[in-house]
């Protein structure tokens, strides 16, 4: 016995079609070309079935009966008493039926035809319309298909036999629009088949009838109300029956079908509640209504509502006709359709969605993309009306004015509370502890808003993005930001509640905006932006040791915010949790423009900080007038990235991840929880940890750019039910390092992490400080040392930058085994990773050449830039001896060489890069 409930099945076009159906076309939709295409109805199992090989192989393995039912039908049980009797009659199709009612006057019945006997499907779609008073009289036609099919697989395979290889049924004409969300879209005909329709072809088929608890749909709102509603009660084998109370009669529902077509109208119908509906009779609606938990109908009901704007209804309405037309509405909470069309190029990459501000200021831009988000989302199944929307952002210019639209369109798609940053500022790794940490439960967090486009400049001729987070903290997984790209190329309309006053977002405190008809209510809550994560981590460093050893004497320090959010973290760590005075600050006030700087914490454009701790852009010592500090580090414009120095010592990124892991035992989170379990690394940071994780070890995984790949691995095993790699390490050469307090790389969690080690390193004030330049030496001398350094040619044309990667690509198995130099290329190829989590596969990830002897030479293109491209090079040469060299000249020879690989002065017209890291 095999028991199908769903089939994947083909597409088939859908035809425009002329009045007079004289003329057949193809159809067109052009926002959105998915809509020419429609399924071709569950006919098509039969051919799913015989094409796939599955019948053959059924028939093979020795299955005699299938049960197929549509898969909306939550009543279409495998039940033996219904087997046993199939079996004992030996018929070979059976159709299990049920007595009409009014709801089900437009469902199929069998008839008999007159030429051979055989039973025979009628579908509504096949009637002609003065035959349909008849076809929907049910004391005409007392029995309907509830198309829960009975199936001998023998008898299947002799019609397909008989036939050269399918069944052949009747063709459905459906006449629809092409885009099934406008009534006013392209006319067209859908042509499908019915798997109940093939009754006609068997010998000795036979129909049953069973009781109405084999019949549940979900086809319409109608359907998916009723079974909300206490008419319903769920059974301990989780069934779907009728209530007793009905006394076996179902409600009969008529929602207005233009109104309640599709699903997401009946969501925000019952936003509140499903209604009563176990002592009613009829409910009849014209027009929108919201419905909520007070709300019952008893008797037979007719509501209308003839106004432009939804009408709420409560209590108990018995037996009348209600018009609510004039009733009182929403107010301030009532949400307009704005029209609008899809604009080009909303893509979201690895860091979501960015772009100029001026773009992003653009008519209907913003808008546009936050509409998309909230249909993805809402369509993963995300209830939005519970839990919190959290927005906030790294302060750059449009920062104040994109938060005020978000919340107006979130209260449109039915948010309920949301949390805004103080001043609307967030840090990227903010949001994601604050949906992580913060609470009540009821309360918490099911997604965020972050505006920011991290390290890129800030100001009305620069950058701006935005990202969406999802309710682990990290950043929206690739189905959901693929839906989201979909919307943008389709959107006709975006919800916003223009009327919603504007909320003051420099004074914390909840502003609570109630509808005028009493029905809901909207809180807006502005939160100290630090608090949820300065307070998480409290729990993860020792901050007693920290402070002991930042107030040593002979220890000094400075932290540079660049102007950007991690201002007044910085600040509320190090000055009112650490003691330090606020002069170990640099630029920690934030400055919508970054004060004309570029908010990147690098050696290029954190010159201010490289500067003070005796280096150059390049790395090497200069002298400096007075004391240079012990310690210095700096964050970009979202607070996410990190940068960290010794006295006149660069700490690479790569570096910096391969120290924290091997002494991270010096710090409580880890080492209350047995130590690390596993670490890992984007592909082109340099293989320093790698060693590390051996000599561990500990579980290593190499992943694509992209913190939602160290994500999957956090989640493995409280979302996917795998493998639990927690407590846990990951960075990034592009100054990135975290683990899994959150989901988000955290710039302020690296330093005190090295700060941490550092006071470990030094638990006894009278000895000599040992520096930041000591603990690496010594790693050094452990495991070797990984020269490595990153060139960024930024503002590349695209198709130049495009064109090289292809070439590169193209001769990734000629340039496998060929002598460059000194070396050798091992490997030529373009990385791909497939998740060990969830499976899924990432290609074209970076164009790899590695060496025989383990040296590497990496080219990607960066998704991060507002405008143009940036060529990433990274050039990696692993020493256990030559421990001082100068990185540029360890690396000379093997930049030479890349530069001739990738030939970028042919396809970008330079070899001069931008930033050196």
């Amino acid at each position: 016995m095999v028991f199908y409930s769903g089939y994947l099945t083909t597409t088939c076009p859908r035809f425009f079609y002329s009045y007079n159906l004289t003329r057949l076309q193809p159809a067109t939709c052009p926002s959105d070309p998915s809509n020419e295409w429609c399924p071709p109805g569950h006919g098509d199992l039969y051919a799913a079935l015989i094409g796939s090989g599955r019948l053959s192989a059924l028939l093979e393995g020795g299955y005699k009966y299938m049960f197929v039912s549509n898969s909306d039908n939550l009543g279409a049980t495998l039940d033996l008493k219904i087997l046993t009797h199939f079996a004992k009659t030996d018929a070979s199709f059976m159709m299990e039926c049920c007595e009409r009612t009014e709801n089900d006057k437009k469902g199929g019945h069998l008839a008999v035809r007159n030429s051979d006997q055989h039973l025979i499907l009628r579908e509504s779609a096949m009637c002609a319309d003065e035959d349909e008073p008849a076809f929907q009289d049910i004391t005409k036609h007392r029995f309907f298909n509830t198309n829960n099919l009975w199936i001998r697989l023998d008898k299947l395979q002799e019609i397909v036999d008989r036939y050269g290889g399918f069944i052949p049924l009747p063709m459905i004409m459906n006449a629809k629009t092409v885009d099934p969300k406008d009534d006013n879209s392209q006319k067209v005909l859908q042509l499908e088949t019915a798997m109940g329709a093939a009754i006609e072809c068997f010998d000795g088929a036979s129909a049953v009838v069973v009781p109405r608890t084999r019949f549940a749909p979900v086809k319409k709102c109608n359907d998916l109300l009723l079974l909300r509603s206490d008419a319903y009660v769920i059974t301990e084998d989780f069934r779907p029956v009728l209530n007793p109370l009905c006394n076996g009669v179902a409600p009969i529902i008529d929602l207005d079908s233009k109104k309640y077509k599709l699903v997401g109208s009946l969501e925000e119908a019952t936003a509140n509640g499903c209604p009563s509906l176990v002592a009613c009779k009829r409910l009849k609606v014209k027009g929108t209504i919201r419905f909520g938990r007070s709300t019952r109908f008893v008797g037979n009901v007719s509501i209308t509502n003839s106004s432009d704007e939804s009408k709420y209804v409560s209590g108990t309405i018995e037996n009348t006709d209600l018009d609510v037309s004039a009733d009182t509405g929403l107010g301030l909470l009532k949400p307009t359709l704005v029209r609008t069309a899809p604009i080009a190029g909303q893509k979201p990459g690895t860091s979501g969605l960015r772009k100029k501000t001026k773009e992003f200021m653009s008519e209907n831009y913003l808008s546009n993309f936050v509409q998309s988000v909230f249909d993805a989302v809402i369509a993963a199944g995300t209830n939005v009306s519970e839990g919190t929307l959290m927005i906030g952002g790294d302060g750059r210019y449009f920062n104040t004015e994109a938060i005020q639209i978000i919340i107006k369109m979130g209260v449109a798609n039915g948010v309920k509370r949301f949390w805004i940053g103080e001043n609307g500022l967030l840090s990227t790794p903010a949001v994601s502890a604050t949906i992580r940490e913060r609470g009540p439960v009821w309360q918490k967090s099911f997604g965020a808003f972050i505006l920011t486009a991290s390290h890129n400049p800030g100001g009305p001729e620069e950058d701006f993005g935005i990202k969406y987070n999802t309710q682990n903290g990290g950043p929206a997984p690739e189905y959901l930001m693929e839906a989201t790209y979909a919307n943008t190329t389709c959107i006709k309309t975006y919800k916003i509640c223009e009327d919603f006053p504007s909320i003051d977002i420099t004074q914390v405190g909840a502003t609570t905006v109630a509808a005028a008809d009493g029905s809901t209510s909207v809180v807006v809550e502005v939160i100290p932006s630090t608090q949820s994560h300065v307070t998480l981590l409290k729990t993860i460093f020792d901050f007693p040791a920290i402070k002991a050893l930042l107030d040593r004497p002979d220890f000094s320090m400075v932290y540079d915010s660049m102007h950007g959010v991690n201002g007044p973290f910085s600040k509320a760590v190090f000055v009112d949790e650490l003691g330090q005075p606020e002069s170990v600050l640099r630029n920690h006030i934030p400055k919508d423009d970054f004060a004309g700087g570029h908010a990147d914490p690098n050696l290029t454009y954190a010159k201010e900080l490289v500067k003070t701790m005796g280096l150059d852009r390049t790395g090497n010592k200069i002298d400096v007038d007075g004391p240079i500090p012990s310690f210095g580090a700096a964050a970009d414009g979202d607070g996410d990235r990190n940068m960290i120095l010794g006295t006149q010592f660069f700490v690479t990124p790569s570096d910096s991840l391969a120290v924290i892991v091997a002494n991270a035992n010096c710090i409580p989170f880890f080492s209350s929880q047995g130590g690390l379990k596993a670490v890992a690394r984007s592909m082109p940071t340099s293989g320093a940890v790698d060693r590390v994780a051996k000599d561990l070890n500990l579980d290593f995984f190499e992943t694509p750019t992209g913190w939602k790949f160290f994500g999957n691995l956090m989640d493995s095993k409280a979302i996917f039910k795998g493998k639990d790699y927690t407590p846990f390490i990951c960075g990034e050469e592009s100054f990135g390092t975290g683990s899994d307090h959150v989901r988000e790389k955290d710039g302020i969690w690296a330093v005190l992490a090295w700060l941490n080690i550092l006071a470990a390193h030094n638990p006894d004030a009278s000895k000599p400080l040992v520096t930041v330049e000591d603990i690496v030496r010594k790693h050094w001398s452990k495991y070797g040392r990984n020269y490595y350094c990153r060139w960024d040619f930024e503002g590349m044309d695209a198709a130049g930058a495009n064109a090289m990667m292809e070439k590169m690509r193209a001769d990734a198995a000629s340039n496998t085994g060929r002598t460059v130099g000194s070396y050798t290329i091992a490997t030529a190829d373009d990385f791909r990773y497939v998740d060990p989590v969830d499976g899924s596969v990432a290609a074209k990830q970076g164009i790899r050449f590695l060496m025989s002897d383990g040296s590497r030479v990496i080219f990607r293109l960066s998704g991060t830039a507002g405008s143009g491209a940036t060529v990433r090079m990274y050039i990696e040469q692993y020493e256990t001896e030559k421990l001082d060299l100068p990185v540029a000249s360890a690396l000379e020879e093997l930049t030479s060489i890349a530069l001739q690989l990738c030939d970028i002065k042919t396809f970008c017209g330079t070899e001069t890069p931008t930033v050196i890291t």
